[in-house]
């Protein structure tokens, strides 16, 4: 009986030492690589712009290396809408990436994030109808959270419904409490508190 062969190995092609120390294949002539070695050391002049990694706009440190509608939305308060509008009355590109504005660009930019939302409808506002001011105004940056506890405070203070159930951690809208929502709240009863041991 006769064994079938396996396929056949390649052999290593045989390598050269070149003076920097590089392997090179030994078919390569040394001269070649010497040019090559030569070439590569010349220095081609390119102009790199200098790009600024974090920009600041309402006291967030905003991503430089992303483009500019990208960057916009780690502000709270700002959606893709809301960022497309604003980079779109300030004029700019969405696609340009932040950090490489220039200091022009970016002071308008952040201008018109501090003056938003001059110029759009009231639906697009995420503070409508304000409860002291009545007036329909947008929330950004750190405004976002202070309003909203400041609501909290308010709903708990004058105890209304959503006020009670904010206040002993239970679920506010409506939801089913009988098997959901039992880490860290008020719903079921503990096991250490059953029976009279």
């Amino acid at each position: 009986m006769v064994a079938k062969s396996g396929p056949r190995r390649r052999v290593a092609n045989p390598v050269a030492i070149s003076a920097s120390g590089v392997q090179i294949p030994a078919a390569t002539s040394i001269t070649s690589v010497q040019k090559h070695e030569k070439m590569s050391t010349k220095e081609e002049p390119t102009e790199t712009k200098e790009i600024k990694y974090f920009v600041r706009i309402k006291n967030f440190d905003l991503d430089g290396t992303k483009s500019t509608e990208r960057a916009l939305l780690s502000l709270p308060g700002i959606g893709r809408r809301i960022a497309g509008i604003i980079i779109n009355q300030a004029g700019l590109n969405p696609k340009d990436t932040l950090g490489l504005l220039d200091d022009d660009s970016i002071s308008i930019l952040t201008a018109k994030v501090e003056e938003f939302p001059a110029g759009i409808p009231t639906w697009a506002t995420n503070r409508q109808n304000d409860f002291f001011t009545g007036e329909d105004r947008h929330l950004i940056g750190t405004d976002v959270d202070l309003v909203h506890q400041q609501d909290l405070n308010r709903m708990k203070k004058i105890g209304t419904y959503r006020g009670l159930r904010h206040r002993e951690s239970l679920k506010v809208r409506g939801q089913r409490t009988k098997s959901t929502g039992r880490k860290g709240g008020k719903v079921g009863v503990s096991v250490k508190n059953r029976g009279g041991g």
